[in-house]
């Protein structure tokens, strides 16, 4: 059981912060050429598995019951933010996350920047390339390596999220355009489901204390998570309509 939803949740967060480095890579290729926008894409990526290399290794020593409470708090925090930022758009408070908005303002960006070559290269092309695909790696490496420690799982972990990464990439070059199709609202919902559920898991059994069934035990958490989320959806979207509300907070490019 807590296998299933590990592959789950480290594929999912792992498209989800994909579909957005894809959104820049892609605009910033368009406009100042593919060249020192793939370079600092490998550099990003070499850089990310390098972070992985050193922290991983280390995770694997520290006792798996310190782990999973220090984990536990850590997914706690990131799943709230993003089930915060998920609640806020399906009801309406906060504006929907557009990837072919942000694909507009990068390219616009792109397009307005000077050029400056440096070392045969088009610096804000490889910069923002490398600074797109290392910050929303960073996320990915940060889940595949906590899930993956506090499972004892670091392996399957992984295997989630670079399915994960394989199918948003091909994806990508095949339709050569920001997958603004990909339903990624509905994803964050989901991902923030399940890391405020492997959260609260791993906290509780961190301190000490045994879930009844074990992980079995996941199911009804999640069922509490998920019967919470939505109501204060409801309660949230019942409000709005019966107060009028301000100008929607236009939705940002993180998570």
């Amino acid at each position: 059981m807590g296998s299933i939803f590990l592959i789950m949740a480290a594929f999912l967060a792992s498209a989800v912060e994909m579909v957005e480095a894809l959104t820049i890579v892609l605009a910033v290729g368009v406009t100042r050429g593919w060249r020192s926008t793939a370079i600092g894409t490998l550099t990003a990526t070499v850089a990310l598995a390098a972070c992985v290399a050193v922290v991983g290794p280390a995770l694997v020593r520290v006792p798996i019951d310190a782990l999973r409470l220090v984990v536990g708090v850590l997914l706690l925090v990131f799943g709230l933010q993003w089930l915060r930022k998920a609640i806020l758009r399906a009801s309406g408070h906060k504006a929907l996350h557009d990837e072919d908005a942000v694909f507009r303002h990068e390219l616009e960006g792109a397009r307005r920047a000077g050029t400056a070559v440096r070392a045969g290269m088009d610096w804000y092309a490889f910069t923002v390339a490398f600074k797109g695909v290392f910050l929303e790696g960073l996320e990915v490496a940060f889940i595949v390596l906590t899930f993956g420690s506090a499972q004892g799982n670091l392996p399957l972990a992984a295997a989630g999220a670079a399915a994960a990464i394989v199918l948003v990439g091909v994806a990508g070059v095949l339709v050569h355009r920001p997958l603004s199709r990909v339903p990624e609202n509905s994803l964050k919902f989901m991902v923030g489901v399940l890391l405020t559920t492997f959260g609260i898991f791993w906290s509780v059994e961190g301190t000490g204390i045994a879930w009844p069934g074990s992980d079995a035990a996941i199911l009804g958490v999640l069922g509490l998570v998920v019967l919470s989320s939505c109501g204060l959806t409801m309660y949230l979207r019942y409000e709005r309509k019966r107060v009028p509300a301000p100008a929607l907070v236009a939705g940002d490019r993180g998570s």
